[in-house]
C-alpha cells in the first residue's frame, strides 16, 4: 500500500496516497463523509498495481486523515481540493471513477478538465442529491437551524448536513439541462439502492453529451455496492475501458 502524504490547498491540509505507474492515472473520488481507505479505493488500488498504473486517491478536507471541520465542506470546496490535487499532482489522462457524491465531483472535474479526462466511472453517482436527496421539511430545517441530522446507515453516529453544503450543491446542479461531458462515460448502479434512485442514472445517461454512455444496473445491488460480485462488476468495467490504452 502507498504511503499516506499531505498537500495544502488553500491552507487546508489534504491527505492523500498517490501510486507511482503509467497513464491513464486512475482518480478515486470518495462519496459523501467516505474517505480513501474503503473497499472500493482499495481495490482500484490493487488493480492499479497489478496493471502498472499511476492511482490518486484522497480525503476532502474535514474527513479521513485530512485536516479541517466537516461542518466547513461544501461541495465546491471538495471539488476545489480534487482540482488542486489532479493538477498538482498527476500529468497526462485522468481516468475517474466516483463514488456516489464523488460521482458528482467527477462529473464537474470532467467539465473543468476536459482535455484530461479520457474516461469516467460512476458507481452509484448522485449528482444533484441536495435537490432531489431531501424533502421539502429537511430542507425548511437546513434553512431555518443551519443544519440538519440524520439517522446514518453506515454508522452509530448521525449523519450530518449543513446549509452550506446544501446552497453549495444547488449552485452546482447538472441534471437540469445537458451534462457537456464528451468522454465515455460508465454508469454502475445497484437495482435497489434506497439512497440514490435508480431514475437518477437513467436521468444522468440521457443528460450526457457524450454518445459513449453505458449503464450497468446490477440487480438486487444497494447503495454501496462493495460485496464481492459488485467489485468485480467494477474492475471488469475499468478493464474494459483501459483495453484501447493497453
Amino acid at each position: 500500500m502507498t504511503n499516506i502524504d499531505h498537500i495544502e490547498v488553500h491552507g487546508r491540509r489534504i491527505a492523500y496516497r498517490l501510486r507511482a505507474g503509467n497513464v491513464p492515472t486512475l482518480v478515486f473520488l470518495c462519496g459523501y463523509a467516505s474517505d480513501m481507505e474503503g473497499t472500493k479505493a482499495a481495490a482500484l488500488d490493487e488493480l492499479a498495481e497489478r496493471r502498472g498504473l499511476s492511482m490518486l486517491r484522497f480525503d476532502y478536507s474535514g474527513t479521513g486523515s485530512s485536516g479541517g471541520r466537516f461542518d466547513d465542506g461544501t461541495l465546491a470546496r471538495w471539488l476545489e481540493e480534487a482540482v488542486a490535487l489532479i493538477d498538482r499532482l498527476t500529468e497526462g489522462p485522468l481516468l475517474l471513477v466516483g463514488s456516489s457524491m464523488g460521482g458528482w465531483i467527477a462529473l464537474h472535474l470532467a467539465l473543468l478538465r476536459p482535455e484530461r479526462v479520457a474516461a469516467l466511472v460512476g458507481v452509484a453517482a448522485a449528482p444533484d442529491f441536495t435537490e432531489w436527496g431531501f424533502t421539502d421539511e429537511q430542507k425548511a430545517a437546513l434553512e431555518r437551524e443551519g443544519r440538519l441530522e440524520e439517522p446514518n446507515p453506515y454508522g452509530p453516529a448521525p449523519q450530518l448536513f449543513t446549509r452550506a453544503f446544501w446552497e453549495s450543491g444547488q449552485r452546482m446542479r447538472l441534471l437540469d439541462g445537458e451534462v457537456a461531458v464528451e468522454a465515455p462515460v460508465r454508469l454502475l448502479h445497484g437495482e435497489l439502492d434506497a439512497e440514490v434512485p435508480l431514475d437518477i442514472a437513467f436521468r444522468l445517461l440521457r443528460s450526457l453529451r457524450s454518445a459513449d454512455v453505458q449503464l450497468n444496473v446490477i440487480k438486487g445491488g444497494g447503495h454501496r455496492l462493495s460485496e464481492p460480485h459488485e467489485i468485480h462488476a467494477l474492475l471488469s468495467t475499468i478493464e474494459a475501458l483501459l483495453e484501447p490504452s493497453a
